[in-house]
């Protein structure tokens, strides 16, 4: 059986999502192959779903202009396992903050979490760090570009790395959200742990 499994591919840090999945479908031995997906008829081929970093309003409003949003719920509440990464994290979330708001921000909803928009600053204030993950042998490599944090969770949403007292990394079942930029740290660790799921 050869596996499809979608970056969403309407804004952000696409391609980088797709050389690593690359990379960790080979390391996992899945036979099969990452693609974009711009359009409903590319959602309808993948098993699993990755909403990368970018500006997480146009995201959302892309989302919903190309009829993906609603799908996109509906496959999760499924079953379908589904990663957001930084601009993809907020839009994981229940709660935003008051720049979610302003901003007029549709979040998808899929985690029983609250989260900060820009939480660490503005796009000089990036940085990279090392992390401790839950289950990990070592610390992961963490890029935070402009990165959210993940003020609270409650109901089935649990810790899996926290940075300076903020939640930086959280899972709920096949559900996983980062405040980061794993796609960039030449790590595939995360994107197999995710790849697992299917």
């Amino acid at each position: 059986m050869t596996v499809k499994v979608g970056v969403l591919a309407v804004q952000g840090a696409v391609q980088e999502h797709l050389d690593i999945l690359k990379k960790a479908m080979s390391s996992l031995e899945i036979s099969g192959s990452p693609i974009g997906v711009r359009k409903l008829e590319d959602f309808q081929k993948v098993s699993a779903l990755i909403i990368p970093g970018g500006e997480s309003t146009t995201i959302s409003k892309l989302l919903q202009k190309n009829s993906l949003f609603d799908p996109v719920r509906e496959r999760a509440k499924e079953g379908m396992p589904i990663m957001g990464t930084c601009a993809g994290c907020i839009l994981m979330a229940m709660e935003g903050d008051q720049a979610v708001a302003k901003t007029d921000t549709q979040l998808l909803s899929l985690m029983d979490m609250a989260v900060i928009r820009n939480a660490f600053g503005r796009q000089r204030e990036s940085f990279e760090a090392d992390l401790d993950i839950l289950g990990f042998n070592g610390t992961f490599r963490g890029v935070f570009i402009r990165a959210p944090a993940i003020s609270r969770l409650w109901g089935g949403c649990s810790v899996l790395s926290t940075f300076e007292d903020n939640i930086v990394m959280a899972r709920q079942g096949a559900r996983f959200a980062l405040a980061f930029h794993p796609e960039l740290s030449g790590d595939t660790r995360i994107h197999e742990m995710f790849l697992e799921q299917i």
